[in-house]
This record gives structure tokens, sequence and C-alpha cells, in this order.
């Protein structure tokens, strides 16, 4: 069953963050660090990346994210964070209605591999939208990778990926390896970076 509104989560979703705590969550020495408060947590720079307890392959995410108004820094530098899927490809949060850099940084790219096929941005401060299909890698039997991973991305209602392959892990990644699950990161890249409504479908 569909939820009441696109936003909210269907009947086979897992909550992964629901506004209240980071109970699912994680973090790279311990547990999950973010100041959570009205509905929405952010990231502590500074602190580390966190991730889901629970490990995934080929889903459906839905997440929504603010980058900090006023914003601050340039470039790679203005609201910068991201989410990796498997812990190993990113998908790149950016203020990018208020900064340029280069072409797969800027926000909703495939990091170092695609830029989006359009900027659909919001301003700094606004409730943005993913949401991301990904599609895992798949081996054959000697567990050589035999299609790589892809993703179609929907950006504020906006189609900004359609089934972009992706070889390898992007930079940064927290594996290197490349496996058919892993955890959903969320990165702490040093800015006042916002989450909020957090949900996940795995696929078959």
């Amino acid at each position: 069953a569909p939820g009441a509104t696109d936003r909210e989560p269907p009947a086979d979703a897992i909550v992964l963050f629901d506004g209240t705590n980071l109970d699912r969550w994680v973090g790279d020495n311990g547990p999950a660090t973010g100041d959570v408060k009205d509905g929405y947590m952010q990231v502590a720079p500074g602190a580390g990346n966190i991730r889901t307890k629970q490990a995934f392959g080929a889903c459906q995410l839905h997440l929504e994210f603010a980058t900090p108004d006023p914003p601050t820094g340039e470039g790679q530098g203005c609201g910068n964070s991201g989410v990796y899927l498997q812990g190993r490809y990113e998908v790149q949060v950016l203020d990018s209605h208020t900064t340029e850099t280069n072409p797969t940084g800027q926000c909703g790219a495939i990091y170092g591999h695609h830029p989006p096929l359009v900027n659909a941005s919001r301003p700094p401060g606004k409730w943005q939208t993913y949401e991301i299909f990904f599609f895992a890698p798949r081996f054959d039997a000697q567990g050589n990778v035999v299609e790589p991973a892809r993703f179609t991305v929907i950006h504020n209602g906006v189609l900004i990926q359609h089934h972009a392959p992706v070889p390898g892990p992007t930079a940064a990644a927290m594996f290197g390896d490349m496996k058919p699950t892993g955890p959903l990161v969320l990165q702490d890249h040093g800015n006042l970076v916002r989450y909020r409504n957090i949900w996940i479908r795995p696929l078959q």
C-alpha cells in the first residue's frame, strides 16, 4: 500500500529516520552522532560519518535534505555532504543553487562519474528531495562483476540520473571492494547539512 502522500513511506518500506532518533544508525567509531530536533538530523561537523546498521542491495531510497542558510564557503566547501549507497557509491549533496563547482561534484552528481542531467537545486535552507533507485552490481559464480551498479535519481521531482552505470566505488568511499550489499552512509564533510524522512525499499 502506498503512503498517504508521495513523501510518506509505503507499507513495505523500512523507516531509517523518522525525525526522533538515530537508533538504526552507527558512527565511524561508536554511536551515531548528530543533532536530532524538530523532525530532522543535522550533521555534526568533525564527528564523522553515520551509517545504517543494516546492509542493503538494490533499493528505492527516499530522503530529504537542506543545505545551510545562510550559505558559507565556495565550491566543494558550500553545503557539502553525500549519500553513499552500500558505503561505496556517492550521490553528492551540495549547495548547487549558490555555488559553482566541477560538473561531477555538483548536487545530484554520481561523484566523479556522472554530472546531473540538469541542476534541479532549491535555494539554501529549503528542503529538497532525493528519490534514488539503486541497482547493485551483479556477479557471476566466480565473483566477477558482470553488471555494474546503476543509478536513477529524481531530485525535487526532476529526473537527473537515468540508469547511469558506475564501474566501481566513487572517491572517498568507505568500502573499496564491490559486493552485493552494504550500508547506507551519510557523509560528514564539515557542513551543517540537515536530513529528514529517510526510508528505503529493498528491491529484487
